[in-house]
């Protein structure tokens, strides 16, 4: 019985010492990978907020910067299915995406429900690094 818990000693301070090069089980949350969430049409019909997804459509009409706070770049979003969005994009901490009528765009942000359809921000990424951020992609081009 002593050398039984003798062995198992040893095993668990051999393995306890190789812990240190152990691969992490996941990256940190501001390096994890977009992971899919609901299409935009769910998030809308659930009057779900605060939920991360990704929409694509073309750039249906171009509004004035909101200059109330940070300056936010805004555009109406239409998706495939006729659906549109609002598209609030912080140019203070990201570039302006240079789209115009008509051009297709891929948005990745955070939804916010209301009955206009909604609007997704958080297209940018985090400056204080606590989560992973969004993007919007135009032209092959990746503005955050």
């Amino acid at each position: 019985m002593r050398r039984a818990l003798g062995l198992l000693a040893a095993l668990l301070l051999l393995a306890g010492s190789l812990a240190p090069w152990a691969a992490p089980a996941a990256p940190p949350a501001a390096e994890a990978p977009a992971r899919p969430g609901p299409s935009l049409r769910e998030a809308f019909e659930r009057r779900r907020s605060g939920v991360w997804l990704r929409a694509k459509g073309e750039v249906s009409r171009l509004l004035p910067d909101d200059l109330e706070g940070g300056r936010h770049q805004r555009f109406i979003l239409k998706l495939p299915d006729g659906m549109t969005v609002l598209v609030s994009h912080n140019i203070d901490l990201a570039p302006r995406v240079p789209a115009g009528k008509g051009d297709g765009v891929e948005v990745f942000g955070r939804y916010e429900w209301n009955k206009r359809g909604g609007v997704i921000h958080w297209t940018h990424r985090d400056p204080k690094g606590r989560r992973e951020g969004g993007w919007i992609e135009h032209k092959g081009e990746r503005y955050r």
